[in-house]
């Protein structure tokens, strides 16, 4: 018998298994990683690296590393500081039930949230064909032609509607109207936006409209305080005058309204939340956002569209991606980056699983125990002020309704408090009998003496007349099979499972997508997500009812603050690219706080990542773009000739560090001097901040605004190309200029950038868990392994690739690019060619042709083991012995495995082979793939095809068979 070690008791503790979890390569494989790369420890590696004035010298404080169960245990003890209240509030948000079959097999489900933008069309056809199926959705209900896959939440899509009108409207105008029955927070964001494009807003009655002259307006529908009126006379006095009219529209009353687009509406917007989305006191949630076929070009976000592979067969991809923010850069509609695309997917599922019939069920009891509400309450005189509604009833209380409000307090329920001495009930799928009851007893007293059953008899004989008989809708909506299929849990289990197998996701192979940080979501931190206590809370809700969300919030701001080197965090941006316009905001602010409003230069440099350009104008800032030098640096000699020559315009400069190229820039500190000698700010991009964390900081280096990607650094999941969130760091100067909210407190009194006070509040857990598992120790090692596992790939694969790009000693920092132009010079094999073949080889493809045309982008990050690492180095080697049979002649540019890639099924069971190579080395090129091998649903999908014949609605059940 093996007798036990005699090791010590801190040898056998778990305090750092975590750390070892997370973190890839174990110790033995981390010292053979750094032999290969000629470094003797990972200290030694940093030195050679990162350079030395930018080195942090003392570590991180924020805190030791600690086991799951500690960490869990402790966020429980802080999310019950929350109370669960039934909440009333509406203004967009409502409580839900999500089905349970979605909750375990979508939302807790790492096959869907570790999945990345589908950018590699051929595997990730599940994900696709949902989005394809929100577009629907989507166009149904609202009455439109035209819809997006997903918005990030309901009032900046009313941002971007209002875009639209100023870009595809034909008016001269520069004022756009919005009707003062929007919901409050989307004009809040309306103004932040307004401001920020020069256009006058004005803010009034809806009936105002028709004396403006408009470029375009925006109603509610129906209205924030619950009623509803027919506005198509509205709508046609807006187009009267060639402006552009928008519509948010509450989803589920769309399910008994007349659509938006019946009455005439040029682009119809709204939230996917009341559709199985928890509230989780601000998101994330999927906004809608739909428009005239016309409007097309001018659609903000992506839009999935119908094409076909080389074969023939029906495929789906994002559509028209030229407009994409990344390639049009200044000239870009919109910002956009992260969708929310796991919650529309959620939704989508919602509609498929409770189809039409369902859904109009869902909604008929919302609006029936509204009907019942209503006319108890009349009957007592209690007569609501709104005259028609769907689920929202308004009441003028009088001197009663302090009483009113303490009871409803005492009973746990909230009503909307913020209507000028009315309260606001909106009423949810989740109400039942004995919550009217309940409310009755609240605002009538216990002796009120209705009664459910008879109030609902009464309905029943006379007739609702509450919805205005002609706004009742009579169109059909979801009449697609895949809305009409899927109705029991077993054909629902099936179909959300056949969509996941179409996608490879983190929980299959490593995604080495260089800028993107695709490391571990680590199931400990994905827990608290689901729990009622973070996911059940209206965003409106007394500030006594998140106690626990504050504390949790105020935690991770202060952890966050320490890490970036930054004196404050606003966590309202719920985007990478919503955290960009609102760090260049807090910038324009500063400069008009010191008379010097007129700074509207903003640097960046060609390498700069495409969300930067596009955000500056967005803020109406003029770029102007700074050369880099032969080895991928920003050139000092022109920054500092364009610095003096914009200096008295200058307002900043946004670059990203370590550098677009994967390296860490020494002349970092002088590009900050430089910038703030001639007035100007810095910008630091924050989406390469896993190569930061414990080694340096924005901070530290001298920058004064960052944003923080908590989806790539932070480990919030990618979920197919969201949810995420982009909180920004900033110096104290900075502080008092970031987003405020007309419904919160955030100790300033400025405009808001997103819907939400602290953006999608319920998945900041995620990034709590993650910093308090890791500690200080394991934050910096996690940092040094990912730069390790980047100069790995670089020591194995540069003699065989060259590497486009490195920094002081040759090294990378935790990415690198691989230069493929010489190839495709030579052979014709393009970098596109090697992405797809990746696929038959079981990997997503790195970035590529990002930031530099014909190259490929790869970072490893510190989560993937030697392992794997190996396994794609086996490929790359493997690939390129393949390019070498087209260079040699041994393969026909035309007919070789490369350009044929990916490999389906289907090719290899055809009976007629006519390859030059055989059907082994199409699908199993090397003994790894057999172990693991993932099937590409479709063969390469033909671009040009589908956006000359653009059709972004569902196809026919037949064409997926």
């Amino acid at each position: 018998m093996t007798s036990l070690s005699n090791r010590p008791l801190h040898e056998l503790e778990q305090k750092d298994m975590f750390v070892r979890r997370h973190i890839g390569p174990s110790d033995a494989e981390i010292a053979q990683m750094l032999e290969q790369t000629d470094a003797g420890s990972l200290d030694d590696l940093m030195t050679q690296t990162v350079p030395g004035p930018i080195r942090l010298p003392q570590p991180l404080a924020t805190g030791e590393t600690k086991t799951e169960q500690e960490v869990l245990a402790y966020l429980k003890n802080v999310a019950a500081k929350n109370v669960i209240a039934k909440s009333y509030i509406g203004m967009g948000y409502h409580p839900t039930l999500v089905p349970n079959v979605i909750l375990r097999n979508v939302m807790e489900n790492p096959g869907w949230y570790t999945a990345y933008t589908p950018y590699q069309p051929e595997i990730a056809q599940g994900r696709l064909e949902s989005l394809l199926n929100f577009q629907q959705l989507s166009m149904d209900l609202s009455g439109m032609e035209l819809a997006s896959a997903s918005l990030l939440d309901e009032a900046t899509a009313a941002a971007e509607a209002m875009a639209v009108a100023k870009r595809a409207g034909k008016s001269k105008s520069n004022l756009f109207f919005v009707a003062d029955s929007v919901h409050p927070q989307t004009i809040d964001v309306l103004q932040t936006r307004a401001e920020a494009f020069g256009f006058e807003l004005e803010v009034g009655p809806a009936a105002n409209v028709t004396e403006k002259d408009v470029f375009g307006a925006l109603f509610q529908y129906p209205t924030s305080q619950g009623d509803i009126s027919d506005i198509s006379a509205l709508i046609a006095s807006v187009q009267a005058g060639k402006g552009v009219a928008c519509v948010a529209a509450d989803i589920m009353s769309l399910l008994l309204l007349k659509s938006p687009g019946e009455l005439g509406a040029d682009v119809v917007l709204g939230c996917a939340q009341r559709f199985g989305v928890p509230m989780g006191y601000g998101g994330p949630h999927a906004a809608f956002f739909a428009t005239r076929d016309k409007y097309k070009r001018a659609l903000p976000g992506r839009i999935i569209g119908v094409s076909k592979d080389t074969n023939g067969k029906t495929a789906l991809r994002m559509a028209m991606q030229t407009r994409e923010q990344h390639i049009r850069r200044e000239k870009a509609n919109s910002n956009i980056c992260t969708a929310q695309v796991l919650l529309a997917n959620m939704a989508a599922f919602y509609a498929v699983y409770h189809g039409p019939e369902g859904l109009k069920t869902i909604a008929e009891r919302i609006h029936r125990y509204t009907d019942i509400l209503a006319l108890g309450l009349s009957k007592k005189g209690m007569t609501p002020v709104n005259g028609h509604w769907f689920d929202t009833l308004t009441l003028d209380l009088g001197a009663a309704k302090a009483d009113i409000v303490e009871r409803a307090q005492q009973a746990g329920v909230n009503f909307r408090l913020d209507l000028d001495g009315k309260v606001g009930i909106s009423l949810n799928e989740t109400v039942i009998r004995e919550d009217i009851e309940q409310l009755f007893a609240i605002l009538l007293g216990d002796n009120h003496g209705l009664s459910v059953v008879e109030l609902d008899a009464e309905l029943t004989s006379a007739g609702s007349h509450s919805i205005p008989t002609e706004l009742l809708r009579d169109s059909k909506v979801l009449q697609h099979p895949v809305f009409n299929s899927y109705h029991s849990e077993t054909e629902m289990l099936r179909y959300i499972k056949r969509l996941e197998n179409k996608d490879l996701s983190l929980n299959h192979s490593m995604i080495s997508l260089g800028s993107c940080t695709m490391k571990l979501n680590a199931t400990a931190e994905m827990i608290p997500v689901t729990w009622p206590e973070f996911g059940e809370l209206h965003p409106f809700c007394p500030p006594e009812q998140a106690v626990g969300y504050r504390e949790m919030i105020d935690e991770l701001s202060d952890w966050l603050v320490n890490i970036t080197g930054y004196d404050a965090i606003c966590m309202q941006p719920n985007s990478g690219a919503q955290g960009e316009y609102a760090g260049l905001l807090a910038i324009h602010k500063y400069h008009e706080s010191r008379g010097e409003g007129h700074r509207n230069v903003c640097l960046i440099p060609a390498s700069a990542h495409g969300t930067n350009p596009a955000s500056a104008q967005m803020v109406s800032m003029k770029v102007v773009v700074v050369a880099c030098d032969k080895q991928g640096n920003v050139d000092m000699d022109d920054l500092r000739a364009k610095a003096a020559e914009v200096a008295e315009n200058l307002s900043c400069i946004m670059i990203t560090y370590p550098s677009t190229h994967g390296v860490y820039e020494d002349t970092i500190q002088e590009i900050c001097d430089i910038v703030h000698e001639h007035g100007g700010q810095v910008y630091l991009d924050g989406a390469n901040m896993n190569a930061q964390v414990g080694v340096t900081s924005p901070g530290f280096i001298g920058a004064d605004v960052s944003h923080l990607n908590l989806h790539k650094t932070f480990c919030i999941p990618h979920g197919g190309g969201g949810p995420g969130m982009g909180p920004i760091g900033v110096k104290k100067h900075l502080a008092p200029f970031v987003a405020g909210h007309t419904q919160f407190d955030l100790g300033n009194s400025n405009s808001a950038v997103s819907a939400a006070p602290f953006g999608s509040a319920s998945i900041l857990p995620i990034s709590w868990v993650y910093i308090a598992l890791m500690g200080g120790i394991g934050l910096k090692k996690a940092t040094e392994v990912a730069i390790l596992n980047a100069n790995y790939l670089v020591a194995k694969l540069k003699g065989h690739f060259p590497i486009l790009y490195t920094g002081q000693n040759d090294r990378v920092a935790h990415e690198c690019i691989l230069d493929l132009r010489p190839l495709k010079e030579a052979t014709g094999i393009s970098e596109m060619d090697v992405a797809k073949r990746l696929i038959d080889y079981g990997f997503h493809a790195p970035t590529m042709s990002f930031p530099v045309a014909g190259t490929l982008m790869v970072e490893p990050t510190e989560s993937e083991a030697k392992v794997e690492l190996d396994r794609f180095i086996e490929a790359m080697l493997s690939i390129r012995e393949e390019i070498s049979k087209v260079e040699q002649g041994e393969w026909q540019l035309a007919d070789n495995p490369l350009v044929n890639a990916p490999h389906t099924q289907y090719d290899i069971i055809e009976t007629d082979w006519q390859r030059s190579y055989d059907r082994k080395t199409a699908v199993y090129p090397v003994a790894a793939v057999k172990a693991n091998k993932f099937w590409p649903s479709v063969n390469r999908i033909d671009d040009v095809f589908g956006d000359r014949n653009l059709f972004c609605a569902c196809v026919p059940m037949s064409e997926y068979e």
